[in-house]
């Protein structure tokens, strides 16, 4: 038997894998595999037992790279062709409704994807608007903008941005809420004479730990180096000081009672 016989609709019998393959541009392997399984078998061969696809057999393997396309799968492909009363728009509607399932999740994924971008450039995905609402007049909204100037390289904002892109306006509240509800606790704390060091003072600032956990992880560590923040950072001194003259002083003395207790000499406390 030649390699090559007499033409079909201008397409010759006999076409090798290897033509096959770079005609549909389906990979040999993925031929070799529907052969194997008897989905696209080769209806000639030479003399030296090559495979040789007809004009035939071509127009299966289009059909079944097409439907491939559209996400059948092999038996489906198979029932689709061979089936005694295939009914195929029935299938490629079937087909058509699990694409149009996985487009919706890609669409989601996508704008999940876009809040995370937003997230990561601007901290809080929140109008200015909704920003005075909930964190009230004295907020500031450029404030995020500068924290990413200062610290968009550390591991701590990256957690910051992904918290932030799964919040909205109700969730922020809520943090706000949670952070009003503890510096209310601190200021009655220092009012009825908590002494840093006590077990009380322990527990203000564990919770401060928890409270704070909103924006990223906060060690013992971490939180001496914030309370040093507090009391020496002219803005957040003077937050805490309107709670209660020296407030900010004071809490600083509750977080390093509460490192030392911990082993922690909070002169040595680095930002980890």
């Amino acid at each position: 038997m030649s390699d090559a016989t007499a033409t079909t609709d201008g397409l010759p019998d006999g076409l090798t894998v290897g033509q096959v393959s770079a005609r549909l541009d389906v990979t040999v392997r993925a031929l070799h595999h529907w052969d194997e399984i008897g989905l696209a078998r080769p209806s000639l061969r030479t003399a030296a037992g090559y495979r040789l696809y007809t004009a035939g057999d071509l127009e299966r393997l289009h059909r079944i790279a097409v439907y491939r396309e559209t996400g059948l799968g092999l038996d489906r492909i198979r029932a689709v062709l061979d089936g005694p009363a295939a009914d195929v728009p029935g299938a490629l509607r079937a087909q058509r409704a699990q694409v149009a399932e996985r487009i919706d999740r890609l669409q989601r994924l996508g704008a999940g994807l876009d809040r995370m971008i937003d997230a990561h450039e601007h901290g809080v995905l929140l109008t200015v608007e909704q920003q005075t609402e909930i964190f009230g007049p004295a907020w500031n909204p450029d404030w995020p903008v500068q924290a990413r100037q200062r610290y968009g390289d550390t591991a701590q904002w990256q957690q910051y941005a992904e918290r932030s892109a799964g919040r909205g306006p109700g969730e922020w509240q809520a943090v706000a809420d949670s952070v009003a509800d503890f510096e209310r606790a601190l200021g009655e704390a220092m009012d009825a004479g908590v002494a840093p060091g006590g077990p009380e003072a322990g527990l203000l600032a564990e919770r401060h730990r928890e409270v704070f956990g909103a924006y990223f992880p906060l060690t013992r560590r971490m939180q001496v180096c914030l309370g040093r923040t507090y009391e020496t950072d002219p803005g957040f001194a003077a937050h805490y000081d309107a709670i209660r003259p020296g407030l900010a002083a004071w809490f600083r003395r509750v977080v390093d009672a509460d490192a030392r207790a911990h082993g922690i000499d909070p002169s040595t406390a680095t930002w980890e």
